[in-house]
């Protein structure tokens, strides 16, 4: 029995549900946390153990309940998405040939700790795959005619196989491990350590003293507040111990050298896969092995700091040709470039994509340039690797200079990746890129943009079955990463031509189910596609930012921000950090004996924002903090770090947008991130008079007024919505009279005010409860206004009912262009889940349509300022807002302009209303 490996089946489904995104079949059923522990047993299976088991948590309670009756006692119930797939989680494993274990009375970890020592005692070799730190306990090295055992977290890659490992990661030895937890508890496992004792605390002492008996008997040396803790705490420590020592002589029915895989039940599995969609495992079943290649994930291929959290799950038959590795050739040579470049000519269409030294699009260099005029062939012209011995690589103005007609023509059609950054390169080398037609990552997220990513290599994986190469993989990770320019010509070219390959392959793969909704096909190429060059000009346009004025605020910042320190600790009667969550819970609901209003997703005590508005009225404390934290975002995220931002070639900000960052088609903003300025504060009003314009031209702010609303009515078709916005009334006031009965002459300001956080509620979903805690009343008189406001606009309480029963039978909801949100949790049998899905439905039509309106505004109004020289630019977009930096005597013209083509960038029942102001900054602007 050479290797057997242990699999914390348990530990695996927990981590997958949580860091997988909410994935379903075609049924409804949920997968994600299926998905991920299947990818996992098969990485297992390629690795041809001799023995396994897949150990499991026994229902009931455990020998560590009877010790410490409070044992985890905090842990929420599981999730009714994830309790659903337990059962065919067992299915799959056990028709992969997998012992499943359960013990009563015990954990999987004192099952896997029993077998793990006893094969080691036997002389096998001991893998325990999992990602709970308390495993680390039982690593050791070969030796004595003792076999090995070694942790792997097949989730992330890590392994822990030697002491030294272990040392390194939590800065003590293994065999002290069990001492470090119990020093510093277990908050998932509701076991209490010291207070305010971390690892680096636990790690100090127990290098000092050796062990816990040794840090116990000298407890009364230890001075300051920690000491004191420490000391409160020891008598609880044995008892810490024992809980978290993972038991080895548990008695077991089968020793370890039984535990043989049996074969696969080829027949059970293919059903089991095909029910819950998992593509790739199926193909790999009926004998078409998926690629083994390692691969890529660079920034270049998503939208940096966009890219939402999971991996891709397969979508949809996938062609095995797809699959295959390329072929790839590096360019080095005049006549073989020439040789491409006549490929591309005979070609209709080319993927490209660069390769550069930087994320920052405006100030990289350009590394080399890869291109694929037929699935499975690329090329990689190097341009600048600088690594000791690189070979000769081809000039770079000459290669710009043979590439300049295949790029500038735009009859040729170019397909890209994320290509919004690639143009940005090409131009700031001197290549403007005409023809920009199809880019996947856009293609993917019109098709779905609810999947949980759109970088290149989720998309390979997911369409094409693909693994591609990581940046990591030829770069490195870490403090230890090099940049492209130093990466081997050999690495570069299997990374580099392989992204162009892989996206001509995805486009092969997504044009057609793009092409078959013709709904989403005028999306894609009415919205979206046109819109990544208007996108790339008003990123290189940028905006002129006062860097003295931003300075002298963050002065002002930084001693308010003391200010309400020294009213904070006046209050408490003691010191503590404003910044430390738990010092700021301890403070408020420990020794202030605040109430708990709002509790984390493992039932902690939560001090989010809204957890201290919830009690701001009780205590003066939770606003001031409050306070200090809004101060201390407006200046870290701000006034600090725009100065550092500017760019050293332009002396302007640029920030970046993002198609693909919100389900809903809202551009996001990043680097800086302009979206989340506050417009409602006078600090964050402050903050735009940083945005300035150069000397003789001003800043032109139009924005659309109440636009979400002007949809609400045209979805609903509500008579009276209808009437007020046709007539100019103010609509806030209108809702006011028609709710309230009363003319709108005599509406009062709160009843307008009433009025508006309903009109604004409703449309996300807003219970009376939040709307009764928003307007300070009763939650039966927030019910009454609701049911009042309904009674008077009725087509809107029928569009909501109709809009989540269209979204239950379809599963998506549309924008009045086509645009489609999916809803996964739309038929979930979690309540909550559930309602979130139901509020979205409501929500996205109007949000998403607000947001093509913008997007279809935008690129008329590029499309005019392309002929006026300069005199106006386009150089920022803020939720329903257009900001430009214009010469002074044209002010009058591109107002007149930009409002009457944003007016006209919809057809409603009602007008779209724009409103416009100018001003030496971004504030006067409003």
């Amino acid at each position: 029995m050479p290797r057997l490996v242990l699999i914390d089946g348990s530990s695996y489904l927990y981590r997958a549900f949580h860091a997988l995104p909410p994935l379903t079949n075609s049924a409804g059923e949920p997968t994600g946390a299926l998905f991920g522990v299947v990818n996992m047993l098969r990485a297992t299976l390629a690795e041809q153990p001799d023995c396994a088991a897949f150990v499991v948590d026994a229902p009931g309670k455990t020998f560590r309940d009877d010790l410490y009756p409070e044992y985890k006692a905090n842990r929420a119930a599981m999730p009714d998405d994830l309790r659903a797939q337990i059962a065919p989680m067992c299915e799959i494993v056990q028709a992969l040939g997998f012992p499943i274990l359960r013990v009563d009375g015990v954990e999987a970890d004192d099952v896997i700790g029993t077998l793990a020592l006893e094969a080691a005692r036997d002389g096998a070799d001991v893998t325990i795959s999992t990602g709970d730190k308390d495993f680390a306990q039982l690593v050791r090295v070969q030796g004595g005619g003792l076999g090995a055992i070694s942790l792997v977290n097949t989730m992330s890659g890590s392994v822990l196989d030697n002491d030294g490992k272990v040392f390194d990661k939590f800065g003590v030895h293994a065999h002290q491990i069990v001492d470090m937890l119990a020093l510093m508890g277990d908050a998932v496992d509701n076991v209490p350590g010291v207070d305010k004792c971390g690892p680096k605390t636990a790690a100090k002492w127990l290098a000092e003293y050796g062990s816990l008996d040794g840090v116990m008997e000298n407890a009364a040396k230890i001075g300051g507040k920690i000491g004191e803790n420490l000391r409160a705490a020891l008598p609880r420590l044995p008892l810490n111990r024992e809980l978290v020592t993972i038991k080895t002589d548990v008695a077991l029915e089968l020793p370890a050298k039984a535990l043989k895989l049996r074969a696969r039940d080829v027949d059970a599995l293919r059903v089991l896969y095909a029910r819950y969609g998992f593509n790739a495992a199926l193909r790999e079943l009926d004998g078409t092995p998926a690629p083994a290649a390692a691969r890529k994930t660079s920034m270049r291929g998503t939208e940096a700091g966009y890219a939402r959290t999971g991996s891709a799950a397969p979508d949809g038959a996938i062609d095995p040709k797809l699959s295959e590795p390329g072929e790839y050739e590096t360019i080095l040579t005049r006549d073989r470039l020439d040789a491409w470049i006549a490929q591309v000519q005979a070609a209709e269409a080319f993927a490209f994509d660069t390769e550069t030294d930087s994320l920052d699009a405006l100030c990289a260099n350009l590394v080399g340039i890869s291109l694929a005029v037929e699935a499975g062939r690329a090329c990689y012209i190097p341009l600048g690797h600088t690594y000791p011995g690189a070979p000769a690589q081809l000039p770079l103005a000459d290669t710009l200079d043979a590439l300049r007609p295949l790029f500038a023509d735009a009859n040729r059609r170019k397909i890209g990746q994320h290509g919004k950054y690639d143009l940005h390169v090409l131009r700031c080398h001197g290549m403007d890129v005409h023809g920009y037609a199809e880019d996947t990552m856009l293609e993917s997220f019109v098709w779905n943009a609810g999947a949980s990513r759109h970088d290149m290599d989720s998309l390979a994986k997911r369409y094409l079955g693909y693994d591609a190469v990581k940046y990591e993989d030829v770069a490195g990770k870490g403090a230890k990463q090099i940049l492209f320019s130093q990466v081997s010509l050999e690495d570069g070219t299997r990374y580099a031509a392989e992204d162009a390959d892989i996206t001509l392959r995805l486009h092969s793969v997504l044009r057609p189910k793009v092409a078959s909704e013709p709904t989403l096909d005028r999306v894609y190429r009415e919205i979206e596609m046109p819109l990544v060059p208007v996108l790339e000009r008003v990123e290189a346009n940028g905006v002129l930012v006062d860097v003295v004025e931003l300075k002298r605020q963050s002065a002002d910042l930084g001693k308010r921000m003391l200010d309400a320190q020294q009213r904070a600790t006046e209050l408490a009667g003691r010191t503590f950090s404003l910044d430390s969550p738990k010092q700021v819970g301890q403070l408020l609901f420990e020794e202030l004996k605040l109430p708990v209003q709002v509790k984390t997703p493992s039932g902690q005590p939560s001090v989010n924002e809204e957890a201290l508005e919830a009690i701001a009225d009780m205590h003066e404390l939770p606003r001031i903090i409050l306070e200090y934290r809004g101060l201390a975002k407006l200046r870290s995220t701000y006034t600090d770090k725009l100065p550092d931002m500017v760019n050293r070639n332009t002396g302007r900000v640029h920030t970046s947008y993002h198609q693909a960052g919100a389900a809903t088609g809202r551009l996001a903003s990043s680097d800086p991130n302009l979206q989340n300025i506050p417009i409602r504060t006078e600090d964050g009003r402050r903050i735009r008079r940083a945005f300035i314009a150069p000397a003789g031209r001003s800043i032109v702010a139009c924005d659309y007024s109440q636009i979400e609303l002007r949809i609400m009515a045209h979805l609903s078709e509500d008579e009276n919505l209808l009437r007020a916005f046709t007539s100019g009334a103010d609509i806030h006031r209108a809702t006011a009279a028609e709710v309230f009965g009363k003319t709108i002459e005599e509406v009062s300001g709160n009843e307008r005010r009433a009025a508006k956080a309903i009109n604004f509620g409703l449309m996300y979903g807003m219970s009376a409860f939040g709307l009764a805690r928003q307007l300070g009343i009763g939650r039966g008189e927030a019910q009454d206004y609701i049911a009042l406001y309904f009674s008077r606009y009725p087509g809107v309480r029928d569009f909501m009912e109709r809009t989540r029963q269209e979204a239950r039978e379809r599963g998506f909801v549309e924008t009045v262009f086509g645009r489609r949100l999916h809803l996964e949790n739309i038929a979930s049998r979690n309540q909550g889940l559930r309602a979130g899905a139901e509020r979205a439905a409501i929500n996205a039509p109007m949000q998403g349509t607000a947001a093509d309106i913008v997007k279809r505004a935008m690129i008329e109004i590029d499309r005019w300022l392309a002929g006026l020289g300069g005199r106006a630019l386009m150089i920022l977009q803020v939720h329903d807002e257009l900001v430009f930096d214009v010469e002074d005597g044209f002010v009058d013209d591109l107002v007149d302009g930009a409002k009457a083509r944003m007016a006209a960038a919809a057809d409603l029942r009602v007008p779209l209303v724009v409103d416009a102001g100018k001003g030496a900054n971004w504030d006067e602007a409003h």
